[in-house]
């Protein structure tokens, strides 16, 4: 195997996987879309029937949750999937 054929493949594994990383951001894009027009309906559910706005409780279950998963950043990342949801507070 020479220098080149390595460069080459190199070049096309990291193609590849590049190429899945979109894929993943795609989907995750998707997902972030859809989580978030439910929580607006759940919002609009509740309200509807005389409840609050948002409800600390279940936020911080949501934010726990992320954080046992993802450390730190799960806790970043929960955050900002809240506020997508029900808006800035």
């Amino acid at each position: 195997m020479t220098a080149t054929t390595t460069r080459t493949e190199d070049a096309t594994e990291l193609a590849e996987l590049r190429e899945r990383i979109n894929r993943i951001d795609a989907e995750l894009i998707r997902l972030w879309r859809e989580r978030s027009q439910i929580s607006k309906e759940v919002g609009r559910l509740r309200m509807a029937s005389g409840g609050t706005r948002l409800v600390l409780s279940r936020e911080r279950q949501i934010c726990d949750r992320f954080r046992e998963a993802l450390g730190e950043d799960g806790t970043q990342l929960a955050l900002l999937l809240l506020r997508a949801g029900r808006g800035p507070l």
